[in-house]
C-alpha cells in the first residue's frame, strides 16, 4: 500500500494489519556502529502497549519485538533493520456484524471506496495497533539522537474530553495511565474514563509535545520545512485531527511585537514560534500541540449504511480504547524522532555537521 513509508534518509516502512499474524517495520538508512538491543526498543513499546490499565483496550498483547536483521554483535550495521511484533490476542469474531457495514467516523468507507476491498477485523490497516511498529522504529531513532546530539522527546496529555489537565511536572507523566503531568487530577480522570467506558461512548484528547536539545539549522526552505515535515508526520498518526506548532492558531491573535521571540546573548526570551522559523530549527525547544478525536468504535447505535447502501444502525462490539489519546504520548514522541533523525541525516549530507546551538 502506497503511503506506508516515512523519511528520505532514515526510511521506515510499516506493514501488517490489526488481526493479521504480525505487524512490524523495516528501517533503512540507520547509521552503522550504534549499540542496539531488543531491550532498547522494548522499553518504548511497553509504554504504548494495550492492557496496561482498565482505562484502555483490554486486548492482551505482549508487543514483544523481534529483531530479524541489521545488527551484528549488538551493533547496527547500516543495513536494513527488520522488526516484527507478533499479534497474540486477536478476536476477529467481534467484527462479524460490521463486515458489511460502514462504521461512522472510521476508515471503512474510505478504504472500500479506494481499494474496493477492506479488512474489517479491528480496522485492519487503519487500526491504531499499527502505531506499535512506529514506536519501535522511533526507539531506534531516539537512541541515536540522544547519543549523538543529546536530543530528547517528551509528550503529555493536556486535555481529555475538553477537561484541562493541569501541568504539575514532567516527573508525573509516566506514573499514571493517562500520561498526565500531575497527581492532583488522577482520581477525577479515572472517574471520567470509567463513566465513558460504561456508557459505551468514547472521548477525545489533546497532547503537548516537546523536543529538547535541537541544534539550529535543521530543516529546509519551502517544501521540506521542518515544521511542515513534523506536522505531516503527526497527522499520519491514527485519530490525529489537528497539529499546531508553537503557539499555532493563537499566533493569529498576536501583534508582530508580541509574537517576536526576542534574542539575547543568553538565549531567546520566548518561544512563540515553537523552535522553527522559515522551516529551519532555531535552537529553541520544538513544541507542538496535537488534537486526537474520540475513538470511532463505540457500543452505541449509530446511523450508517451497509455495503448495499441500505440504512443500518451500526453497533461496534469488541475491545476498544474509550479514549485512544491516552496511549498517544509514546507514539507522538516516536514520530517526532523519525522526523528529526531524517532532518539530521539530510543536514549532514548537504552541509555536514554545521548546525549551530544558541545560546
Amino acid at each position: 500500500m502506497a503511503g506506508s513509508s516515512i523519511g528520505q534518509m532514515f526510511v521506515v516502512t510499516n506493514f501488517g494489519e490489526s488481526h493479521g499474524p504480525a505487524i512490524g517495520c523495516v528501517i533503512d538508512g540507520c547509521p552503522p556502529g550504534m549499540d542496539l538491543s531488543a531491550e532498547d526498543i522494548q522499553r518504548e513499546l511497553d509504554r504504548r502497549k494495550p492492557g496496561t490499565s482498565r482505562h484502555v483496550t483490554q486486548r492482551r498483547e505482549s508487543d514483544t519485538v523481534h529483531v530479524l536483521s541489521g545488527l551484528y554483535e549488538g551493533r547496527t550495521t547500516g543495513t536494513p533493520i527488520a522488526l516484527v511484533i507478533y499479534n497474540e490476542d486477536q478476536r476477529s469474531r467481534d467484527y462479524g456484524a460490521v463486515m458489511h457495514q460502514y462504521r461512522p467516523a472510521h476508515a471503512d468507507w474510505g478504504y472500500d471506496a479506494k481499494f474496493g476491498i477492506r479488512d474489517p477485523r479491528g480496522g485492519g490497516r487503519s487500526s491504531a495497533r499499527l502505531t506499535a511498529p512506529t514506536v519501535a522504529a522511533g526507539a531506534v531513532a531516539r537512541k541515536w539522537l540522544a547519543e549523538n546530539l543529546g536530543m530528547t522527546f517528551r509528550a503529555c496529555v493536556t486535555e481529555i474530553a475538553g477537561r484541562a489537565v493541569a501541568f504539575e511536572g514532567w516527573e508525573h507523566v509516566n506514573a499514571n495511565p493517562f500520561f498526565a503531568p500531575n497527581v492532583s487530577q488522577i482520581a477525577e480522570l479515572e472517574e471520567l474514563l470509567d463513566a465513558t467506558r460504561k456508557s459505551g461512548d468514547s472521548i477525545g484528547a489533546r497532547l503537548h509535545l516537546e523536543i529538547l536539545g535541537v541544534p539550529a539549522g535543521l530543516g529546509d526552505p519551502l517544501y521540506n520545512r521542518l515544521d511542515a515535515s513534523l506536522a505531516h508526520a503527526l497527522m499520519g498518526v491514527n485519530a490525529v485531527k489537528g497539529v499546531e506548532i508553537g503557539d499555532g492558531f493563537a499566533a493569529s491573535r498576536l501583534t508582530g511585537t508580541q509574537n517576536a521571540d526576542r534574542m539575547r546573548p543568553e538565549g531567546f526570551v520566548s518561544n512563540h514560534c515553537g523552535g522553527i522559523l522559515g522551516g529551519i530549527s532555531n535552537g529553541a525547544p520544538i513544541t507542538a500541540e496535537v488534537a486526537i478525536k474520540p475513538t470511532p468504535s463505540v457500543r452505541l447505535p449509530l446511523e450508517s449504511l451497509n455495503d448495499a447502501m441500505q440504512p443500518v444502525d451500526v453497533v461496534t462490539v469488541g475491545r476498544h480504547d474509550p479514549c485512544v489519546g491516552l496511549r498517544a504520548a509514546p507514539v507522538l514522541e516516536a514520530v517526532a524522532a523519525l522526523v528529526m533523525i531524517d532532518a539530521v541525516l539530510r543536514q549532514r549530507g548537504q552541509c555536514g555537521n554545521c548546525g549551530r546551538r544558541f545560546p
